[in-house]
């Protein structure tokens, strides 16, 4: 015991501890696992694909599902569907992911029979890679998406349907209206395009959520992402890997903030940096 804690530096105050662990980032050396004894920029980068895939494909559907919705919810305000359609949002608030991971667990095992968990089906596991093999990737991986994404879905479409309909009462989209220009023309290139602002700003706060909510949903589905990884750490009090991999939210927060920022210049000429 006492060779070990002189191996991973434990015998020192825990401020040395810290220093010993800061200094070797710059080398690329974030520490060393006790648990899975490897270092833990092995472990991170063996994962680190699937959990930007998988955080990347959240990120669209949210993106791709939440625009369309907002700016119908707008331009049909209380009508029929919207009211429907705001109904389904509070609901995605409400839900937690993982509860909605174990109702998918439940629904395509019982239900369906289907094969749940993991990433490949139990005949695909150890088939070559080829066509058949990256569908059944495609499919475990649709699901999990999907889930991840609901909640955060469901918020981006109250914030562009708030953000639209105060950018539909500007006077830029009456403008557009007057010249004669299609109601379709003045919402999706007038209005829309100023209203997404909002969405983009906050796409950067969304990378670090995804991470946390991958963490509970990767351990309910037996995803191999950081997730369930940094939970394990946690448990296990394996130090260097749960820093190791806070630090890297903390990056991916800050990458994320940083080209919103860039976007949001991109999408409104109104907005200058000097």
């Amino acid at each position: 015991i006492t060779a070990l804690r002189q191996k991973y530096g434990l015998d020192r105050p825990i401020h040395l501890q810290y220093l010993r662990w800061v200094s070797g980032l710059v080398r690329g050396d974030l520490g060393y696992s006790f648990e899975w004894n490897r270092p833990v920029s092995s472990l991170i980068l063996d994962r680190l694909f699937l959990t930007a895939v998988l955080a990347v494909s959240a990120i669209v559907f949210m993106w791709v599902v939440a625009i369309p919705i907002g700016v119908y919810s707008a331009t049909h305000q209380y009508s029929p569907l919207d009211h429907v359609l705001t109904f389904i949002g509070f609901i995605g608030l409400a839900i937690p992911d993982f509860l909605l991971a174990l109702v998918y667990l439940f629904v395509s095992a019982l239900v369906f029979d289907m094969s749940v968990g993991g990433l490949f089906s139990p005949e695909m596991e150890d088939a070559a890679w080829g066509p058949a093999k990256l569908w059944d990737l495609i499919v475990h991986l649709f699901w999990p998406t999907v889930i991840l994404a609901a909640g955060g879905t469901a918020q981006l479409i109250r914030i562009m349907r708030s953000s639209m309909l105060d950018a539909l009462r500007q006077p830029f989209v009456t403008t557009a209206r007057a010249k004669g220009l299609s109601e379709r023309v003045a919402v999706w290139k007038y209005a829309a395009r100023v209203a997404i602002n909002p969405l983009v700003s906050v796409v950067g706060m969304q990378i670090p959520a995804l991470i946390s909510g991958a963490t509970i949903v990767g351990a309910v589905l037996s995803i191999p992402t950081v997730g369930p990884m940094f939970l394990r750490s946690l448990i296990n009090v394996d130090m260097y890997l749960a820093g190791a991999i806070l630090l890297f939210a903390v990056v991916l927060l800050m990458i994320g903030n940083l080209l919103a920022d860039i976007a949001l210049a991109w999408l409104d000429p109104r907005i200058r940096y000097e």
